[in-house]
């Protein structure tokens, strides 16, 4: 890397030993008389480091670090005098210079002392420019939020996102995995290629392997033509697997392989295909308690677990429940020609107690449904759904102030709170679940995937 260096001296005879030392080291040199002329070139020119003299006719040196410190504060000084005295070195460290070298100087001392500064300038500048990729992401597909967990989960992005390393998203239903999965490939070095997502509980289990690997015409019942799968789909690409948990065990055997060797077959065709897929793994299940359990092969999880990223629940970042509700509120509103501006105090209240079981999803839900009901353009408490003020903060801190037995299980207790909704939701709609979700604000697939969970039967009507 190149590194340009301003060398501010009122003697031209030194400004040009400087340059000519400092430049064998491959670092461009400018050079200004005064510090009237240093300010000037730092206005035009990108400086990565200022050797300034101490004693300079019109702007000193002490009046240049300043400037500059005021001006371009991350900007490293060096400063150079006759009059070497502690004094002078002290005020000038103590003013933000970043060293200071006394004259006559030695070539080797300035060597190291400029290489150190340089270096310094070079952390700051990958700082800035990691904080600007960072503050992008938190705008990519609704990945809104300045929490301390969930900036953790934006260094994982930013970490992880320029690599082939397989991923696995980890979190809770709604946490946002597949929305973080494309950030990371849209931000990777396979943004222009494929980005293929398979829900692997969506899909039936006898489908699945055609589904995943493809199949040759006639190869079973069904087989009318040839089929390419979402390996070869996704080939130069990415292959998002949510819930991999829900993945048959005979099928993971055939995963495996296809992540270790980069081949598959397809169903009905014994030839291998190579692929080469960037593999982004979801799930909200604990795979290491199905691995225990004889349910998930260990072999595939410590494959897919290369570079796991947790995702944290909402009620984990309650100080981003606010933003995300506010962003969901502009798109949302401008998708539906309303002009929606924010939320009432109360409406954010409400929202910042409310536990949200379905996490991101969840409220862009209640947000959606807010901004429709909404007849102006701020969003009030009443315009919210009322199961958001079935359970208040009130009634939990009653609870706890009685002396009533807390259950041992915080997961257990949450999953009951969960499942007297979803019971309540179906009775208000007659077993209808598509209205049952509607009146709690998810969506089908995730009531679905609750029933399922909590192991909910469903008849025509419950009563």
């Amino acid at each position: 890397m190149t590194h340009n260096v301003l060398v501010v001296d009122d003697e031209p005879k030194l400004c040009d030993l400087l340059a000519s030392a400092l430049s064998q080291n491959g670092i461009s040199v400018f050079t200004a008389g005064n510090g009237l002329h240093a300010l000037k070139v730092l206005e035009v020119e990108d400086i990565d480091l200022v050797i300034s003299d101490w004693r300079m006719p019109g702007m000193d040196g002490p009046q240049l670090l300043a400037e500059i410190k005021s001006r371009f504060p991350q900007l490293p000084v060096i400063v150079m005098t006759a009059y070497s005295t502690v004094k002078n070195a002290v005020q000038s460290m103590r003013n933000g210079a970043f060293d200071y070298i006394a004259k006559p100087f030695d070539i080797d001392e300035l060597d190291i002392t400029v290489s150190k500064a340089l270096q310094f300038r070079d952390i700051l500048k990958d700082n800035q420019r990691m904080r600007a990729e960072l503050d992008e992401h938190q705008q990519i597909d609704s990945l809104v939020g300045d929490s301390p967990s969930f900036r953790q989960v934006l260094h994982a992005i930013d970490s992880v996102r320029e690599s082939n390393a397989t991923i696995l998203l980890t979190g809770e239903s709604g946490t946002g995995k597949e929305m973080v999965a494309r950030a990371i490939h849209k931000h990777g070095n396979r943004a222009d290629k494929p980005f293929v997502a398979v829900n692997c509980a969506a899909i039936p289990e006898g489908l699945l392997e055609s589904e995943m690997f493809g199949h040759r015409k006639g190869a079973f019942t069904g087989a009318v033509t040839d089929r390419v799968g979402r390996f070869q789909q996704a080939d130069k690409g990415t292959l998002f697997l949510d819930e991999i948990g829900e993945m048959p065990l005979a099928l993971q055997a055939k995963i495996l392989r296809a992540l270790q060797e980069r081949v598959i077959e397809p169903v009905g065709d014994p030839r291998e295909r190579k692929v080469d897929v960037r593999v982004i793994a979801a799930t909200n299940k604990n795979l290491l308690d199905a691995v225990a359990n004889k349910e998930f092969r260990e072999d595939l999880y410590y494959r897919l677990n290369v570079f796991p990223i947790p995702l944290p629940a909402l009620r984990e970042r309650v100080e981003d429940i606010a933003p995300l509700a506010r962003h969901f509120a502009h798109t949302l509103g401008a998708a539906a020609g309303k002009r929606i501006t924010g939320f009432s105090p109360e409406a954010l209240q409400a929202m910042a107690n409310y536990s949200w079981p379905g996490n991101i999803r969840e409220l862009q839900n209640c947000v959606e449904r807010a901004t429709i009901v909404a007849s102006g353009a701020v969003i009030e408490d009443n315009d919210l759904p009322a199961y958001l003020f079935a359970a208040s903060p009130a009634s939990t801190s009653a609870l706890l102030n009685e002396g009533a037995s807390v259950p041992p299980d915080l997961d257990a207790a949450l999953a009951e709170v969960e499942k007297a909704y979803i019971l309540a939701a179906l009775a208000q709609s007659n077993g209808v679940q598509a209205a049952a979700a509607q009146l709690i604000g998810i969506s089908e697939r995730s009531f679905w995937y609750r029933l399922k969970k909590l192991g909910i039967h469903v008849d025509k009507i419950v009563r």
